[in-house]
């Protein structure tokens, strides 16, 4: 259950952050109906959520040091850097994220991680606190 939600909100964060950020978009497959935008954008969410929580975690441990030395900034670079990988997965699969380059990845990793944490915290109350 935990796993959906936050699937969903990493699906709607990322919704958003394609409408914030110009250099951000995503790619439906065809045909290019609302199902199809709906489950690509579920799709890229997913990749993403396994890229960040793998190979994201990976990083974050090896270069802990590098993250003290940079007072958490190479957190922004690592970030963008994960978005471009999802970006270059999804186009191997041929639909999916589109980022036109390193500092739209950047910028488009801040405001996705922004909208959904801010997401996290409006849905909160509703789904509650259990952290089983």
């Amino acid at each position: 259950m935990r796993f959906l939600v936050r699937l969903l909100v990493n699906t709607v964060a990322l919704w958003l952050t394609t409408l914030v950020v110009p250099g951000v978009t995503v790619v439906a497959f065809p045909p290019q109906d609302t199902l199809a935008v709906v489950l690509t954008y579920l799709l890229v969410a997913l990749i993403f959520g396994i890229v960040n929580g793998v190979i994201g975690n990976f990083i974050r441990i090896v270069a802990f040091p590098l993250y003290i030395l940079t007072l958490g900034l190479l957190a922004l670079v690592v970030n963008g850097l994960l978005l471009l990988l999802v970006s270059w997965i999804s186009g191997l699969l041929g639909f999916g994220l589109v980022v036109d380059g390193f500092w739209w990845g950047v910028l488009g990793a801040l405001v996705l991680a922004l909208l959904s944490w801010l997401i996290g915290i409006l849905i909160r109350p509703i789904v509650g606190r259990d952290r089983r």
